[in-house]
């Protein structure tokens, strides 16, 4: 696992504060990511559900898409948390768009309630041997 870079406090209030927002009265699971972009920007999701379950949101596509809309297509750094002190570590469909958006220097951590860093990955560990823009080409 990457070095265990403690995440940035604004990034982690963020997070916490989204967290706090999910729609999820379905499995309870509320989570909460936030996103810095190249331009500096914090931007942060939540994920909501609906009765039609996989129709669900993530967290981190909420603050992608955010992103995307405020003009922005790159980000260096996320924050996603999740409920007590287990790691929620993004699905498999997250740590695509995340692979999306982001250069190989990105830093993914994972926290707990407590905005204690329970995991920091680089891209490359959270999805090795990726495919990206450049497989396209």
């Amino acid at each position: 696992m990457g070095e265990m870079k403690k995440a940035p406090r604004d990034l982690i209030d963020a997070a916490l504060a989204a967290r706090d927002k999910a729609y999820a009265p379905y499995s309870k699971f509320h989570v909460g990511a936030a996103l810095r972009t190249a331009e500096g920007k914090v931007i942060a999701g939540c994920n909501v559900e609906n009765a039609a379950y996989p129709e669900g949101v993530c967290a981190e596509a909420g603050a992608i898409s955010a992103m995307v809309l405020a003009g922005e297509t790159k980000f260096d750094e996320i924050v996603v948390v999740g409920l007590g002190d287990v790691a929620c570590t993004p699905c498999g469909g997250c740590r695509q768009k995340i692979r999306e958006f982001t250069g190989s220097d990105a830093t993914i951590f994972i926290i707990n309630d407590a905005g204690e860093t329970l995991l920091t990955l680089s891209r490359e560990e959270l999805i090795p041997h990726s495919f990206g823009p450049e497989n396209l080409k």
